[in-house]
């Protein structure tokens, strides 16, 4: 963006930027010359000019290293978890390289594009990328909040959970010979866990006197409580015995870490293979089955939140449109002819 006076007139010429040319006009007073391709404003507002050009500057010349760090200390001080905070750095890091550093709404909405028309990425990876930007915007106060309403997010997708059936899930259970696998995957199932929360269970989590499991710090940092059946207790003992964990329930390479959920991934994805199940299957597919399972025997909805950890009631509807209770007690019109 440059600035020069010539004829009593404070001429502006800068290259094709939305965010800017709104900020120009918001000015007042200023002209657009086609033949010349500039913009010409009287001399009194020569200092609201060049304000707006050192503004511009220091937007500028902030690094990307300074940006993603003010992104970090905010996440920090909200108290997001570390998992979501990699996530978030990682998307404001893949904008700024996709824009080239540059911070405005026009090329935000145009990185929103590319992620769904030409990388093919899921409304829901596209909706997290939009929260990371926005929690960006907030911090660095580079736009207005009604320039920041003009981003446009992606529909929600409308997803139903993968669930397994009961035999299913037993074959699972069957195919596998390592205690510590049958441990793993049968914990998550009984208790309706995350991988995460699989994961970075400690053994202290296990209360066999109350027949209870504290789930500390789960998703939104919330603790939840469990129950714990007898047949979870007695697979836990038999898994006590031969491996001895000291801190972490499961423990990783090294005793002093946590066994990573890429390996339970791993896991799963090996046994679902080794018993045969032709189905688009994930480890939480298996939370999704806990849920499921228990709405088809008779237990309240209300309940199941709890033991999930739903804040809203209506996360946990879902589970109504996938379970077969529901859906078998329909009288099929065909049935009738």
């Amino acid at each position: 963006m440059k600035i020069w006076k010539e004829d009593n007139k404070v001429n502006v010429r800068l290259k094709y930027d939305p965010s800017m040319i709104k900020k120009l006009k918001k000015i007042r007073g200023g002209k657009w010359d086609k033949n010349k391709k500039i913009w010409i404003f009287p001399t009194n507002k020569h200092n609201d000019l060049i304000k707006l050009v050192n503004s511009k500057k220091e937007n500028g010349n902030e690094s990307k290293e300074k940006r993603l760090e003010q992104l970090r200390q905010l996440l920090v001080r909200k108290g997001y978890s570390p998992k979501t905070v990699k996530n978030y750095l990682n998307h404001l890091n893949s904008y700024l390289d996709y824009s080239d550093n540059a911070v405005d709404i026009m090329n935000i909405n145009q990185y929103l594009l590319y992620l769904l028309e030409e990388k093919n990425l899921s409304h829901s990876y596209t909706n997290q990328a939009v929260n990371a930007i926005k929690a960006y915007l907030k911090v660095s106060q580079i736009c207005s909040y009604k320039e920041v309403m003009k981003i446009q997010r992606p529909k929600k997708e409308k997803k139903l959970p993968k669930v397994l059936s009961k035999k299913e899930v037993k074959r699972i259970f069957d195919v596998l010979n390592n205690e510590k696998h049958i441990t793993e995957l049968m914990l998550a199932y009984s208790c309706g866990l995350r991988v995460s929360e699989v994961a970075t269970m400690k053994l202290k989590a296990i209360d066999s006197e109350r027949m209870l499991i504290i789930i500390k710090q789960g998703k939104g940092r919330k603790d939840r409580v469990t129950n714990l059946s007898e047949k979870m207790l007695k697979q836990l003992r038999i898994y006590y015995k031969q491996y001895k964990p000291k801190m972490w329930l499961f423990e990783g390479q090294k005793e002093t870490k946590h066994i990573s959920t890429r390996s339970l991934q791993n896991v799963f994805n090996a046994a679902v293979k080794k018993a045969k199940i032709n189905k688009d299957v994930t480890f939480h597919s298996l939370r999704h089955s806990f849920a499921t399972h228990l709405l088809e025997s008779g237990v309240d909805l209300r309940y199941i939140q709890e033991l999930l950890g739903h804040s809203s009631s209506k996360t946990t509807e879902i589970y109504t449109h996938v379970s077969q209770k529901s859906i078998q007690g329909i009288p099929n019109p065909l049935d009738t002819l």
